[in-house]
């Protein structure tokens, strides 16, 4: 039986239209293109297979495919790292959907050494979220940062963690806390993106999904682009309510003992107005914010 998979489909697709032939060195010629990017038969060749072999993989039939020949359209789309791991966990659930459906599930609860660990960096706004962006976890300087997060009523209730994607879509509110909110939203579709191939049948990770495409359509557009990719450093400019304007380095950091869970540590430069502000932050998170989530 073949299996095919509109995830393979479109994500092939949107990334072949981003491809120019100037891009890919190929020439160009005189003749009006008809389509965005490159052509099926442009990538074939550069892939060094038939016409109808990549037609059949962009249309999302990927049985008897081999690592070289996804490695081979990976090099030909130009995919980052990030993308061409994407198409490998895709190509993973077409081929063994079973097996695929078995991977690890976002983790929905942080282990009692990892809250240690997270407790101890008590100088640092530390916060614990699994694949679906839900905060499982933050330590009290974490829990100060991402207060409006967590007093969002985008939360589904008092007992569930926040989610860091409804906040982002859903509540006005983040287009005060992120300075770049158009970046945000990227990074979390990204993300978002990258952990539906790894976890394709998770239940909650479809709702969040379902319930974002439904009362976003920034959400809806931006899902629809197939855009993929991990946020594992840079810097973040936010405006906290209590404290002001704050630029933070970031750093995500994994856990081996639960790999489905990152902890995301914000950095200030020292003698800065944000390590200024953090202190202060610090100093009202002992009297105001509660420990737990």
């Amino acid at each position: 039986m073949t299996t095919k998979d509109e995830n393979v489909r479109d994500f092939l697709s949107t990334r072949r239209a981003k491809i120019t032939p100037d891009m890919a060195g190929l020439p160009t010629g005189s003749d009006v293109r008809r389509v965005p990017g490159l052509r099926r038969e442009e990538v074939a060749i550069l892939s060094g297979v038939s016409v109808d072999y990549y037609t059949r993989i962009e249309k999302g039939d990927l049985t008897g495919v081999s690592d070289e020949v996804l490695d081979a359209v990976a090099r030909a789309l130009h995919m980052t790292d990030d993308e061409t791991a994407y198409l490998y966990d895709l190509a993973r659930a077409v081929r063994r959907p079973a097996r695929a459906r078995k991977r690890a599930k976002p983790s929905s609860t942080v282990p009692r050494q990892a809250q240690l660990l997270i407790d101890s960096m008590n100088t640092t706004p530390v916060i614990a979220h699994n694949g679906c962006l839900d905060i499982l976890a933050a330590n009290p300087l974490g829990r100060a940062l991402f207060s409006v997060v967590y007093d969002s009523p985008t939360r589904r209730s008092a007992a569930a963690p926040p989610n860091l994607a409804s906040f982002v879509f859903l509540d006005p509110a983040a287009g005060e806390f992120y300075a770049d909110l158009d970046d945000t939203a990227a990074t979390v579709v990204r993300m978002l993106r990258a952990q539906a191939a790894t976890t394709p049948h998770e239940s909650r990770l479809t709702a969040l999904v379902g319930e974002l495409s439904t009362r976003s359509e920034d959400f809806r557009i931006r899902w629809g682009a197939h855009d993929v990719g991990k946020h594992r450093a840079g810097s973040k400019a936010l405006h906290h309510r209590e404290v002001g304007d704050l630029v933070l380095g970031f750093e995500e950091l994994t856990l081996d003992s639960s790999p489905s869970i990152a902890l995301s540590a914000y950095i200030a430069e020292p003698a800065s107005p944000t390590a200024e502000r953090l202190q202060l932050l610090a100093a009202l998170a002992l009297t105001t914010i509660p420990t737990q989530p």
